[in-house]
């Protein structure tokens, strides 16, 4: 059985207020082609689909024009779409039972019966080969928000004492949830089915992007280990995290990472999908790269002083382009003073060159703790003047006293009416 995994699409996504509808359609385009290419039984779409939970028109137009085209060109595959932290689970589930004509099964959210237990079978999807049999079994479980989560058993009474803390009512609820999961989707397994895993979540020691990718639980404590996947588990298709990695050194426990670059920091990132094919009981894992329709560029490859870095935009040579294809540009400048005309001495370095200018990344020289890390009393904090606090931070940003005009300025904006009759 052949498997392709890919998540992270954020359909919608701008790149600072700049749109990539035609990056995510060269992406889709290309998804299509290697469809009809590999041959694969199934599509695992793990999560964050959608840029927000609110998506645009437009982009929900793009996933249902591709789902309809998929359909088309390899009639028996199988789509398996969960929600991730990005999308909400009843916009995305909304159109399930249309979309099933399709082929697809959409996984929104964690349904819970009359009796308030979790239905279990809705997190369980079938997987077919290319006769039209059962080959495996998919665990397709969403983003699980703590009221997703079973309730965990009330501690024995009869149990002695122990100092250690109480288990964690939201991860150990996952892993119970991935636990019961699995072993419903176990039971059902026959003549050499497999059972595979789908999740939109955070692992242990899993490398992040954070300029891109959205805390999943506020206080850090969404990490969750791979110990939740059952060694049975033929495969575990992840999403969440941008960067395509192993989990615990896992062959078969994945992130396929995103198909292109969410953020300036995702530059040097190898974009791509994974083919799995499971044969015997192996499993063989390999990435096919994404061709990257837009180049993202970082001019100065790293923070330098405005004169240097303005004659290294001067000197860019670029590919005459059509606007949606041309490049997105940040430029990395170093600062020891505040540079009122950066973005004008900027924009002039490139006027008439294909780049569009998405981000202006000025760095301080100066970054020393200063008085940073003082501690104030209550009582020093209500004597505290904002002058004072201006002058902080002035030296906390630039290692410097506040030069009279900056001064001078910050009071006259301070004068009553000056912010408005609401200020």
């Amino acid at each position: 059985m052949r498997l392709l995994h890919t998540s992270d699409w954020h359909l919608g996504q701008t790149l600072h207020n700049h749109d990539r509808t035609y990056e995510h359609q060269c992406f889709l385009d290309w998804l299509l082609d290697t469809i009809v290419l590999e041959c694969p039984d199934a599509l695992l779409v793990a999560g964050d689909v959608f840029d927000t939970a609110n998506p645009s028109a437009a982009s929900q137009k793009q996933l249902y024009r591709f789902l309809q085209q998929a359909r088309r060109r390899a009639p028996s595959l199988d789509i398996v779409i969960i929600a991730g932290n990005h999308d909400s689970p009843g916009r995305l589930e909304a159109p399930a039972p249309l979309l099933e004509a399709y082929g697809t099964t959409v996984v929104g959210h964690v349904a819970r019966r009359r009796d308030g237990e979790i239905d279990l079978e809705r997190l369980i999807v079938p997987l077919h080969d290319a006769t039209g049999a059962v080959a495996a079994w998919c665990i397709a479980i969403p983003f699980l928000r703590p009221g997703d989560v079973p309730r965990l058993p009330p501690p024995d009474a009869a149990a002695p004492a122990s100092d250690a803390p109480p288990p964690d009512p939201y991860l150990n609820g996952i892993a119970l949830l991935y636990q019961q999961v699995f072993a419903l989707a176990k039971a059902r397994c026959e003549n050499g089915q497999v059972v595979v895993a789908m999740g939109h979540c955070h692992m242990v020691d899993g490398q992040a992007s954070l300029d891109s990718e959205r805390r999943i639980v506020i206080g850090g404590t969404e990490a969750l280990p791979a110990a939740i996947f059952d060694p049975a588990i033929a495969y575990a298709a992840l999403g969440h995290l941008h960067l395509a990695q192993r989990v615990a050194q896992k062959e078969q426990v994945r992130y396929s990472g995103s198909p292109l670059p969410l953020s300036f920091s995702e530059i040097a990132y190898q974009h791509q999908i994974l083919r799995i094919d499971l044969h015997d009981g192996a499993v063989t894992v390999d990435a096919l790269p994404v061709p990257r329709a837009v180049d993202l560029l970082r001019v100065p490859s790293k923070p330098a002083p405005l004169e240097e870095a303005l004659a290294a935009l001067g000197a860019l040579e670029l590919d005459d382009l059509p606007l949606v294809a041309q490049p997105f540009l940040e430029v990395r400048v170093l600062l020891d003073a505040p540079e009122p005309g950066l973005r004008g001495r900027v924009e002039a370095a490139i006027a008439g060159k294909p780049v569009r200018l998405a981000k202006i990344e000025p760095t301080r020289k100066h970054n020393g703790a200063g008085e940073a890390g003082t501690v104030l009393s209550l009582e020093q904090l209500a004597q505290i003047q904002p002058d004072d606090i201006f002058r902080r931070l002035y030296r906390q940003k630039f290692g410097d006293e506040a030069p009279p005009d900056q001064l001078s300025a910050f009071a006259e904006l301070m004068l009553p009416g000056a912010l408005g009759d609401d200020a």
